[in-house]
């Protein structure tokens, strides 16, 4: 079984749909309020677990009544704990999204995620050694992500980084990342005023750029490969699209699939999450992806 470290962030998101957003100082009538089990560690875990990873999530949760949901709905779906701590003084992340006509407002509050620390992580290396892959994103402390990155670069388990949310990234850390996943504002940020094919080139089978229903990219080598997206005929929700795919990407990464082939998987898992509510509400199983005609036999999942 592929033995996957997840160094992230675990939150709530608190959704209200409403017909149009308040004023200053006005209180208005919501239609919708739906609470979801969110924040990219989490979910990115959800998707590595759900698909037959053994999955460990390591980050902070705070002092609050939200705390031991978030736990227990990780660990139902099958991810090893241990290794989250408590941040007393703090509350955990959360989201406040208000949704209006489809589109989105969201006030995050990073709370204990931000909180956890150098120091924290740095515990947790002689752990870290023995996983098979790091999969790490952007709503860590940027501290904590560069010395994951420092720290482990010579070590024998792979590093997946998905740049998400953006920001602004240092280049040096190019050598330790052995996958990185940014979507196209991600990479643009990341490598301003640069071709995106040029800069493909430069990481051949390390940069892989997700274009949402464009598909994905990324260079071989020799060329630059287009790998398509799964058609989709009825979207409710892609909120944990890009957290599906990097859950799935790693999965395939540990499975020893071709880049490609590890690919098409990720998009497979992808499409079908975007099929219901919420950022792990779609989230497949692998028995749902063998269901899938999309699925293929060649990639040897038992």
């Amino acid at each position: 079984m592929v033995k996957i470290a997840v160094i992230g962030s675990i939150s709530t998101d608190f959704v209200v749909t409403s017909k149009r957003r308040p004023k200053a100082g006005e209180t208005i009538y919501g239609e919708h309020f739906e609470t979801y089990f969110g924040g990219k560690g989490a979910n990115q875990a959800v998707a590595a677990s759900r698909l037959g990873a053994e999955t460990y999530l390591l980050g902070a949760v705070g002092n609050d009544t939200f705390a031991k949901n978030l736990l227990n709905n990780l660990q139902t779906n099958h991810i090893d704990v241990s290794h989250v701590i408590n941040k007393d003084q703090l509350p955990s992340g959360s989201a406040i999204i208000n949704v209006v006509e489809g589109e989105n407002t969201i006030i995050y509050v990073a709370g204990a995620n931000d909180a956890y620390s150098v120091n924290d992580v740095v515990k947790e290396f002689e752990f870290l050694k023995t996983c098979d892959l790091i999969l790490i994103q952007n709503e860590s402390a940027i501290k904590t992500v560069e010395k994951v990155f420092k720290t482990m670069k010579s070590e024998n388990c792979k590093i997946v980084y998905n740049p998400a949310p953006a920001r602004e990234f240092n280049a040096q850390y190019m050598d330790a990342i052995d996958y990185i996943t940014p979507n196209e504002h991600e990479f643009e940020l990341m490598f301003p005023g640069q071709e995106m094919e040029a800069v493909l080139a430069e990481y051949p089978n390390k940069m892989i750029v997700t274009l949402g229903a464009q598909g994905t990219l990324f260079h071989n080598g020799e060329k630059l490969v287009s790998v398509p997206s799964i058609p989709v005929s009825q979207i409710v929700d892609t909120t944990g699209a890009g957290d599906t795919f990097n859950g799935a990407l790693a999965l395939a990464i540990g499975k020893k699939l071709e880049l490609e082939e590890a690919i098409r998987f990720a998009n497979l898992a992808a499409a079908l999450s975007i099929r219901k509510q919420g950022a792990q509400g779609g989230m497949p199983t692998i028995n749902q992806m063998k269901e899938s005609e999309a699925f293929e036999t060649a990639w040897h999942f038992e």
